[in-house]
């Protein structure tokens, strides 16, 4: 089988590529070897994927066959096709993406389908996000709600850097982005919505991890260093004197016994409408709360 390094020996077109890259992420013990594949030579060519079986006769130029050759060798090591491609979508939006920063994931997006049917009736509602990350979640619901005062915050620099950037690149100007430690301070104000992703994964469960996660995706973005209930606890305590009345919370919670333990902290602190709500996968993944 032909190696990245004979890319270079001939002329290739779409379908050539399509089918070498097919067998040879197969042969590293990829699952899914053809959208591997098909996943690099899209953002190469700049095309949907139908594109690809639209133009299988075009050919792929000296230069784009470099870059190719470059990104597959980072793919073999795993490194997130996101990462390595600089972007990914997310409800809709382009965010770019880079070791900072968590990648976004499909699920999340039903995070916000249900933060922005929490607030649907409101004009200009004031948002706050905690841990913003990419900013997807906010760019997101700025792109919905274009009246909305959002206030997004994040402990790492490197993150907000990029948030804004995606900000600026979606044409979103509703959003001001703050660098604070949640979990030692919390911002001025009172808010109709807050909306989190927050790091869940328990400390010890992170080498647990598929590779191109415990690898290259922020440990910071990832967990809380202890039992990935951390940020539940601080917003139980801090949402009565941060969210309006009849506002909402809006959280993704993990998987397995973590739904549970996340809704159990809110009853306990004494928050009696809560309503746990499935992705479009059937996992409970978002818990929404009204004060």
């Amino acid at each position: 089988m032909a190696r990245p390094a004979e890319l270079k020996n001939k002329i290739w077109r779409v379908i050539d590529i399509l089918k070498w890259g097919e067998d040879y992420f197969q042969s590293k013990g990829f699952e899914s070897p053809k959208q591997e594949i098909e996943w690099l030579l899209c953002d190469l060519l700049n095309y949907k994927r139908i594109d690809l079986y639209f133009q299988f006769e075009q050919p792929i130029s000296r230069s784009e066959l470099d870059r190719l050759k470059g990104w597959i060798k980072r793919r073999i090591n795993r490194e997130p096709l996101q990462y390595i491609t600089g972007t990914t979508e997310f409800y809709g939006h382009q965010i770019k993406v880079n070791p900072n920063v968590l990648i976004p994931r499909p699920e999340t997006e039903r995070l916000v389908d249900v933060a922005l049917h929490c607030i649907g009736n409101l004009t200009t509602p004031n948002i706050l996000e905690i841990g913003t990350g990419s900013g997807c979640i906010s760019i997101a619901i700025a792109g919905e709600k274009t009246e909305a005062k959002i206030t997004a915050i994040d402990i790492s620099v490197e993150a907000l850097n990029v948030a804004k950037r995606n900000a600026v690149y979606n044409q979103i100007s509703h959003i001001q982005f703050m660098e604070m430690n949640f979990l030692t301070s919390a911002p001025n104000g009172t808010y109709d919505l807050l909306v989190s992703n927050p790091p869940y994964i328990p400390e010890e469960e992170v080498d647990e991890t598929m590779v191109e996660v415990r690898n290259y995706e922020p440990k910071l973005a990832l967990t809380d260093q202890h039992d990935g209930l951390a940020f539940y606890h601080r917003i139980a305590s801090e949402a009565k004197s941060l969210i309006k009345p009849e506002g909402w919370i809006v959280l993704e919670v993990g998987l397995g016994s973590h739904p549970d333990k996340v809704k159990n902290i809110f009853q306990y602190a004494g928050f009696e409408q809560l309503e746990m709500i499935q992705d479009f996968n059937s996992d409970e993944r978002v818990l929404k709360i009204q004060i």
